[in-house]
């Protein structure tokens, strides 16, 4: 069975007209795993045993005539750091081996609920810290395109898997760009929604103010698809949102009236020549569908990347203050209480992960709280209201999605400054809360390329419209 670019609709259609079974469909999908994930690394937790469960599931409901949903029998990944019942959890990390969910995260009971086919959890780095899928105890992830580079961080394994044709989608979770990024360096649609937007139960916080999950896909229809299921309002969670759409039913409503603002703050010196050739085309493509295009300007997004980097290792540093062997994580005995703490996190946190942490406990400490956190605080709304004052004027804001393509495995791995500076377009969306979309917008150097579009609080329709023009029209 040929798998390459299958596509949700594609699935759909071919299971509607029986031209295969869901059972052969995912045991396609599983002997593609198997075969490539040695190379690849994008699979922590194969479960052929419950794939095949679910997709029999399906196969009688065909048999016995009943319509499909949209994502019924669809095979899909999961993200290590969100939860599916019976499965391990590990988000990549040596401190939760063993570990299996006692529970499904909401978006894993949506997508079951709606038939997905869940094949396996997907590698990532450690507790989602990392933008090159190389921190994760697991080992890293390749990217598939060529195998030497590195395939984004940290829903790496998401991406990788769906590049791969190891799945049709994949769920990731985006605290700072870790959707958008592996997006652009796989060359695939990742949308970072509306914080709220997407209920974060079941998901292994990282930094409860920035975090969110979406999807990975091939198309921004697949995208689309997914969000209706697992978007909306969750008792579980009090951050969600109680919003409703169908965000399919705009995809091809034409560009013609739209105003795209291009902030020239992202527009960097020491950025990739060729990546901003290939995103200025981009929206030069944008503007032969109808849309305008005008420079605007953000002034204190130039502090974002700052502001991100003391507030979400400050959340870091509170959430995972519960992996000391006894409240979570695994144990190593000692003397008393204090040695199992040190032995316990010493031993099951990585170096990036400890980094984070430390950082974080150091900014919240006593003296320097008001130095840094609360300063950085008051970034944020800055941030946000310099988006908000621009939004009155235009309806979407293009960038770069990153400042290059993909790197080389172990590149950047020992100089973690450099490798935060990878995230400088994708945090300011998380730090303003505001839902963000890259896709591929070509080509430089022979790797793509994503072009960021970043929306109005609830306005994800957009962003898929337009991505879903820009490739109608290629």
């Amino acid at each position: 069975m040929e798998l390459k670019d299958f596509t949700i609709n594609q699935v759909h259609d071919g299971l509607k007209n029986k031209k295969f079974t869901c059972v052969e469909l995912t045991s396609a999908y599983l002997k593609r795993i198997n075969e490539r994930n040695d190379e690849i690394n994008a699979f922590i937790t194969i479960d052929e045993t419950g794939a095949l469960h679910q997709a029999k599931e399906v196969d009688d409901k065909i048999a016995s005539g009943q319509a499909l949903n949209p994502l019924e029998g669809v095979p899909c990944a999961i993200k290590d750091n969100i939860l599916v019942e019976g499965l391990p959890a590990t988000a990549g990390s040596k401190i939760l081996e063993g570990y299996t969910a006692i529970y499904n995260a909401t978006v894993v009971s949506r997508l079951k609920d709606a038939g997905a086919v869940i094949l396996g959890k997907t590698n990532m780095d450690e507790f989602a810290m990392g933008g090159s899928g190389e921190t994760s105890y697991f080992g890293p992830t390749k990217n598939p395109l060529n195998t030497s580079l590195v395939p984004g961080g940290s829903s790496s394994g998401s991406a990788a898997a769906v590049a791969d044709d190891q799945c049709v989608f994949a769920l990731g979770s985006d605290t700072g760009g870790s959707i958008r990024q592996p997006a652009a360096f796989c060359g695939l649609v990742g949308l970072k929604p509306t914080y709220g937007r997407v209920s974060r139960y079941g998901l292994m916080a990282m930094a409860s103010s920035f975090d969110q999950i979406g999807p990975l896909t091939k198309t921004a229809e697949d995208a689309a698809l997914v969000m209706n299921v697992i978007s909306g309002e969750d008792n579980r969670d009090s951050t969600s949102i109680d919003r409703e759409d169908d965000f399919t039913a705009d995809l091809n409503q034409p560009l013609k009236g739209l105003v795209f603002g291009l902030p020239k703050e992202f527009f960097i010196k020491g950025m990739d020549q060729n990546v901003e050739r290939v995103v200025l085309e981009a929206i030069n493509r944008l503007r032969d569908l109808g849309a305008s295009v005008k420079e605007i300007s953000l002034p204190h997004t130039k502090y974002a990347l700052s502001t991100y980097y003391i507030l979400m290792p400050a959340e870091v540093s509170s959430n995972l203050a519960r992996f000391d062997g006894v409240r979570y994580g695994s144990r190593v005995e000692a003397g008393n209480l204090e040695d199992m703490y040190l032995k316990n996190r010493s031993l099951g946190f990585g170096d990036e992960a400890k980094r984070r942490i430390m950082l974080g406990t150091y900014v919240l400490s006593s003296g320097y709280a008001d130095e840094y956190y609360n300063r950085a605080q008051k970034l944020r709304t800055l941030i946000t209201n310099d988006f908000l004052s621009e939004f009155k004027d235009v309806d979407a804001i293009l960038t770069p999605t990153t400042p290059h393509s993909a790197f080389a495995i172990g590149e950047k791995f020992d100089d973690p400054l450099t490798m935060y500076l990878s995230d400088i377009f994708t945090v300011s969306a998380n730090v303003a809360g505001l839902p963000a979309l890259s896709f591929n917008a070509g080509e430089a150097n022979g790797l793509p390329v994503g072009l960021q579009v970043i929306g109005r609080h609830y306005e994800e329709s957009l962003l898929l419209r337009v991505a879903s023009r820009f490739k109608d029209h290629l």
